[in-house]
């Protein structure tokens, strides 16, 4: 059966770990993008970018999961 797009349901973002998107610059850009798209302040995204650099990649990851994780699913 052929249906519509507009009835396809919303896909959340998705993150390959393992791939280009994994690394941690890319992690910090989409921080600032989907931080935008939240509307939380500049300070706000600023300030989660400056504890994700704080720390080792794990703990990157970690605070990306924390503050993104309703919104992104991260395959490893």
């Amino acid at each position: 059966m052929i249906r519509p797009r507009s009835e396809m349901p919303p896909r959340g973002i998705e993150i390959d770990l393992s791939g280009p998107d994994g690394n941690a610059f890319a992690l910090m850009a989409y921080a600032q993008k989907i931080g935008k798209a939240l509307g939380y302040s500049q300070s706000r995204i600023d300030a989660i970018i400056t504890v994700m650099k704080l720390t080792t990649y794990e703990g990157l990851l970690h605070t990306f999961d924390d503050e993104f994780g309703d919104y992104v699913v991260m395959w490893k």
